[in-house]
């Protein structure tokens, strides 16, 4: 009784749902069209704390005998409700849009400023990470799950990048894997498609729009999509506590992936002529220098930029209630 109520309460929410809402659901899907691009970030983050999570995988689920049903009866009104179209495409041209406008600015960032791009992710990844384990109920067991979680990260981000070809078959399968990750909070699919070896190939691909490579590529997210979604769904119906917990612990252990002071150790370079690193160790930063001063203060401002959208959003943000406590007392 109480799970019908609390579905009717949410299905209401949805349906009286203002143009106003729709730019926000906008703005979360450039957030996460942002965050998808740089390895070592994951867009499931952003939905996570900026509150569409559970929302997103629902309706990635709708996509269902249900729906296609309704599709083939010709019931195509009745077929986008149940959906939740208008969420939908708010998010996904946000989604596209920020994957297809940024994919130049970000691929030169990565390749001309890397230290000062992965100083403000890391800024947005810690915060984050504040943000959600407020919602976590702690005790012996998700302290457990927490440091498996980090440790399957901390070993995953460090992964030696593999030589594959870009054949269609191994595009299909790989955008599989990393869609699957891309949805989870702290597991970035860039990286996995970077430790597969097909992430310059894809956002070369994107940058040019280079249909024949990115088919394989779509028919890859939405199998992998659709079928992810379906298992994450139950785990946060029925263990949502250990779920919530585990991703936390996704999200610490990427944390060395994005710090930004770092060197390379060992390369490698690829039958196309690229060269990538497969070592590296992480450095404490030159306190004195000027990169480090700048670092830190885009650090700061993707730290209290998370925290005040999740405050907004949840009015329970640690930090900025903390803040705010303090100006009142």
């Amino acid at each position: 009784m109480f799970m019908s109520k609390e579905k009717e309460l949410k299905q209401d929410k949805i349906n009286n749902r203002t143009i106003k809402d729709y730019f926000r659901i906008f703005g979360v899907g450039v957030a996460m069209g942002s965050a998808d691009i740089v390895p070592g970030v994951s867009g499931g983050t952003m939905a996570f704390i900026l509150g569409i999570y559970e929302e997103l995988l629902n309706t990635i689920k709708s996509f269902n005998t249900k729906f296609f049903k309704l599709i083939f009866t010709f019931k195509l009104k009745e077929a986008l409700d149940h959906i939740n179209y208008k969420f939908l495409i708010s998010l996904l041209i946000g989604l596209g849009g920020a994957l297809l406008s940024l994919a130049h600015l970000i691929s030169w960032l990565l390749e001309n400023q890397p230290v000062l791009l992965f100083a403000f992710f890391f800024g947005l990844v810690l915060a984050s990470i504040i943000s959600v384990s407020s919602h976590v109920r702690w005790n012996i067991w998700m302290i457990i799950t927490f440091i498996i979680g980090t440790a399957i990260a901390f070993f995953t981000v460090r992964l030696v990048p593999m030589n594959m070809p870009n054949d269609p078959i191994t595009l299909f399968w790989t955008a599989s894997v990393a869609i699957m990750a891309m949805v989870l909070p702290g597991i970035s699919g860039s990286f996995v498609l970077f430790i597969l070896g097909q992430y310059k190939f894809i956002l070369d691909a994107v940058k040019s729009l280079d249909i024949i490579t990115l088919l394989p590529v779509a028919a890859g997210i939405l199998i992998g999509i659709t079928t992810f979604s379906r298992l994450l769904t139950w785990l946060l119906k029925n263990h949502k506590n250990i779920t919530i917990t585990l991703l936390v612990g996704f999200m610490m252990g990427s944390l060395w992936k994005i710090w930004p002071f770092r060197t390379v150790l060992e390369t490698a370079t690829k039958p196309n002529g690229d060269i990538i690193p497969i070592r590296e160790e992480v450095i404490l930063p030159d306190l004195s220098s000027g990169i480090f001063w700048l670092s830190l203060g885009l650090c700061l401002i993707g730290f209290f930029a998370i925290s005040l959208l999740d405050h907004l959003e949840s009015k329970n943000n640690p930090l900025i209630s903390l803040l705010v406590r303090k100006n009142k007392s």
